[in-house]
């Protein structure tokens, strides 16, 4: 948009009707272009880009679209490259369609047809982001999309970190750095791999690390996720899946937007994670009737395709006393005891079950699970309704109920089933599930997750406070649907539980974090699991350490100056800055000279936080970070071995 503001400005610099003393103003373009003359439009039209804006062809004739022209001038946002005027149609239209026309629910707010670049260092540093708009700034989209290079690569093993000269296809990788500009940067050699994106974004809670921008704090949450929801959608395998958890905040909205984005017909479920207790600080809150306890966490699950299908697990219930037939088979011959019965007849001695306490009763119980767990290959139970089952098994069970033995049906599938007193006996072995080494009942999951808990503080090795997810939850969402050796992706990494549950479960991961956490980084997680810590699900799923990670930054341009500018406190070091951006930096082609050479008599008016914004817009923020076509460049310094490290990862010179 910028550019063919420059580009008109140019054009009629000259035209004393538009252009008196020199200067194009905003208000005499507009007035020219509601009564068109022949010459105005001819003009136009010499300009291709212009041309091609603002005119549409019919056959070997141009259209001048005067309204466009008008909303043009009537953007205040130029500057950014933003598309201010949008946010009056807010709600209107989809996809150039009226809503009311359409059948569809759909989503929308402002600034929804945007990019947000998102970008941040640490969770006190936030910066007022500009709205890349992918229909009036299409050079600056593809420019600030495009696939980056990537430095500082390390490699750690049990042995420590060591340089790379190489970079392979089945390397596990984590990634510093804007994770949307990553993601794009993923899509040439990753397009279509990934088995599982798992990803525990900020929540827009006001209190979390996005604090992106403060004018459309939920509108730009939205776009952040649509943005990115998008190109991950791209990495997913036609057979993978997206798990993607937050609070009551945002869900509603985001399933709407999921829905809307990834396919309605492609929705799982809605599980609900019981992530904390009834307990703690906010027990006055609902003892005023302000709000009830906050103890449930929302994980939308989407899959690639409708055909999707999941590894079906048990979680740990209350025994089920039905299971009480010990069935052992000697000299070919099957004997069968209700070993409650057994239990009870045992402490009775005769007398009836009314004389035992409650207590009592709950012990023998008790001693019956036990016994029933401790022994479950040979314990059962007797399902009767068999109406489902098919006729020849209905008419063997038929037969069987009169015999008083136990029996074996063969089924279609060579599977012998045992049959008692008509019905099927259920064995109770596929249902005993392992927890800390206590085995425990378990049924077939559902939708409510009660069980994960909260996570330790000091899970593999880190103390991280905000948002630490439990490794027991993303044991069970990678063993639900994934594989060995299948590839793994979490682009909000945080303090690295994916990527450390990934390693010991052997699976491949990519790790993303913009943030740096210091001593309490997934890379220092990482290396406490090689070295094999034993907190988390090490115990469980028998991790003895091993194995190797590579670590790589987005190649920084601009980016270095950006964080430094938000951290900057006073004039002084404002003036330090503006002389580094003068001289180092890739300025934005739209920023006048006057600006760059301190002349302007406004910037003394502005406050330490007004100049920030202004620094920033000096920037070319196409350049941040550095496009991997300009990576021999050697302007940006680039060694030899990062080149080709590069070039080895995208797999191509």
């Amino acid at each position: 948009m910028a550019n063919l503001y420059n580009e008109l400005l140019q054009l009629f610099k000259d035209d004393l009707q538009i252009a008196p003393k020199g200067n194009v103003q905003k208000k005499l373009l507009a007035a020219a272009s509601i009564q068109p003359n022949e010459s105005f439009l001819e003009k136009l039209l010499t300009n291709k880009k212009l041309a091609d804006f603002f005119f549409v062809k019919a056959g070997k004739i141009f259209v001048f679209d005067k309204i466009k022209f008008q909303q043009f001038l009537n953007n205040k946002d130029l500057f950014a490259g933003s598309a201010t005027f949008y946010n009056n149609k807010i709600g209107i239209s989809q996809h150039n369609t009226f809503i009311s026309r359409l059948e569809d629910v759909v989503l929308t707010w402002p600034y929804k047809d945007c990019v947000l670049e998102g970008g941040q260092t640490h969770e006190e540093s936030s910066r007022k982001e500009i709205m890349w708009n992918e229909i009036l700034a299409p050079n600056e989209i593809d420019r600030l999309l495009s696939p980056k290079c990537f430095t500082n690569f390390k490699k750690y093993t049990a042995k420590g970190s060591s340089a790379i000269t190489s970079i392979s296809p089945n390397d596990n990788l984590i990634i510093k750095g804007n994770n949307l500009l990553v993601l794009h940067s993923l899509l040439p050699k990753y397009a279509g791999k990934i088995k599982l994106i798992y990803i525990d974004p900020p929540y827009n809670t006001g209190n979390d690390s996005f604090l992106y921008n403060d004018n459309f704090n939920h509108s730009t949450w939205l776009t952040f996720m649509k943005n990115r929801l998008e190109v991950a959608w791209k990495l997913l395998a036609d057979d993978g899946c997206i798990f993607i958890q937050t609070d009551d905040e945002e869900a509603a909205y985001l399933k709407v937007l999921c829905d809307e984005l990834l396919g309605r017909n492609n929705f799982r479920e809605n599980i609900i994670l019981k992530s904390s207790t009834e307990s703690g600080v906010n027990a006055i809150n609902v003892k005023r009737g302000e709000r009830l306890f906050k103890v449930k966490e929302n994980i939308l699950f989407y899959s690639k395709s409708p055909n999707f299908r999941f590894k079906f697990f048990y979680t740990k219930a209350p025994f089920n006393t039905n299971y009480k037939y010990e069935v052992i088979k000697k000299g070919g011959q099957y004997f069968i005891e209700d070993i409650q019965k057994k239990f009870f007849e045992k402490k009775l001695n005769g007398a009836k079950k009314v004389s035992l306490t409650k207590s009592e009763i709950l012990k023998i119980d008790y001693e019956f699970a036990e016994y029933a767990l401790t022994h479950a290959a040979s314990i059962y139970s007797l399902e009767k309704n068999i109406k489902k089952a098919g006729e020849k098994f209905k008419t063997f069970a038929a037969s069987n109920k009169t015999k008083g033995i136990v029996e074996e049906f063969t089924n279609k599938s060579g599977e012998k089933i045992l049959v008692y007193d008509g019905g099927a006996l259920v064995p109770l072995k596929e249902r005993v599930i392992e927890d800390q080494g206590q085995k425990h009942f378990g049924i077939l999951a559902s939708d409510l997750w009660v069980d994960i808990g909260t996570t330790a503080s000091n899970e593999g090795g880190i103390r991280f406070q905000n948002g630490k997810k439990p490794e027991k939850l993303l044991k069970r969402i990678i063993e639900m649907t994934t594989n060995e050796g299948d590839l793994v992706l979490d682009y909000h990494l945080g303090s690295g539980t994916t990527a450390a549950v990934a390693h010991k479960l052997k699976r491949q991961y990519i790790g993303i974090e913009q943030m740096d956490y210091g001593e309490n980084d997934s890379i220092v997680r990482l290396q406490n699991v090689i070295n094999g810590e034993q907190s988390g699900i090490s115990k469980v799923a028998g991790w003895q350490g091993g194995g190797s990670f590579i670590s790589m930054d987005v190649l920084k341009i601009n980016e270095h100056l950006m964080e430094e500018i938000l951290k900057s406190k006073s004039l002084k070091v404002d003036k330090l800055i503006f002389k580094k951006i003068k001289k180092t930096a890739l300025i934005s082609f739209d920023v006048q000279d006057e600006w760059i050479n301190g002349k302007n008599p406004d910037w003394q008016l502005f406050s330490v936080d007004e100049r920030k914004q202004f620094l920033i817009r000096f920037l070319d923020l196409n350049y941040l970070y550095l496009p991997y076509t300009e990576r021999a460049d050697k302007d940006f310094q680039l060694t030899p071995k990062d080149i080709a490290i590069n070039e080895a990862f995208y797999q191509k010179k």
